[in-house]
């Protein structure tokens, strides 16, 4: 079974093609099953101030999960799509999180840190957020966030979990002990993580999780899942074969899949 479960589209405005095209290339690749997962509207700084492009607008939740839904039923059969949103969590908008994800009958949703306070850590656009900031504080800032997303429980899978080195920004000390500590918070809040493969297309030449974090999430015994996080029809499953190899090499044996907001593991 292939699965791909990180993907975005044009509405959230920094990617291209439309739900369809996504759904077509899943099965011109052979995908047992595509997740949906586009990101949240901006909650927390004004979109209208902010740089552009950045998630879809409010208005259009709605019509996204719509189509969506028509989509998972146009396509039965020829491919299991699982509709699901990539949820920034954003420390103090738990309530205004907790609210969007009660509207809508998602398969999933992945809860990510992009956001440091107004500071989007994973665009390029903003590299300059790093100036005469201490990365091993940046580091740190960065794991309590996603030790405070997992403690939430909002979430079924947390993506990209070490994302911060997207851009190659290395921290001076040994992070080992934080990161153990943030997987074991996610292990006890009995939340999944993801492999997600787009690492290997940035500066930071590596998946997110890094092989060691991978092999101790695997050994704590955290389920996962895989995503391409594509955001061109054409990169969708990208590089997943190697992630699977990854997961073998770790020690995993299974992967995490979501329907109606409930985890089946399955083999590989």
């Amino acid at each position: 079974m292939l699965i791909d479960y990180h993907t975005h589209h044009a509405r959230c405005g920094h990617a291209e093609g439309n739900l369809e095209d996504y759904v077509k290339r899943g099965i011109e690749i052979g995908l047992s099953q595509l997740g949906l997962s586009d990101h949240m509207p901006l909650i927390h700084v004004d979109p209208a101030t902010y740089l552009p492009g950045m998630a879809m607008p409010m208005e259009e939740m709605p019509f996204y999960v719509e189509e969506a839904l028509e989509l998972k039923d146009k396509y039965k059969g020829q491919i299991d799509l699982r509709v699901g949103l990539e949820c920034d969590y954003i420390e103090g908008y738990e309530d205004q999180i907790a609210s969007i994800i009660k509207q809508y009958p998602w398969d999933y949703v992945i809860g990510s840190v992009h956001f440091l306070g107004t500071w989007d850590v994973s665009d390029y656009r903003q590299l300059d957020g790093w100036n005469n900031r201490d990365v091993d504080e940046v580091y740190r800032q960065y794991y309590d966030a996603v030790q405070k997303a997992a403690r939430t429980g909002l979430y079924d899978f947390l993506g990209h979990i070490d994302m911060i080195k997207r851009f190659g920004y290395k921290p001076s000390g040994d992070m080992t002990q934080l990161e153990r500590q943030t997987l074991d918070i996610i292990q006890a809040s009995d939340t999944a993580i993801e492999l997600n493969a787009s690492g290997l297309r940035h500066t930071a030449n590596e998946m997110y999780p890094s092989p060691s974090m991978l092999e101790y999430a695997c050994q704590i015994g955290v389920p996962i899942t895989i995503g391409s996080d594509a955001h061109q029809p054409e990169r969708l499953g990208e590089n997943l074969n190697l992630a699977l190899i990854e997961l073998k090499k770790a020690g995993y044996s299974q992967i995490a899949t979501f329907c109606s907001r409930e985890r089946r593991l399955i083999s590989f």
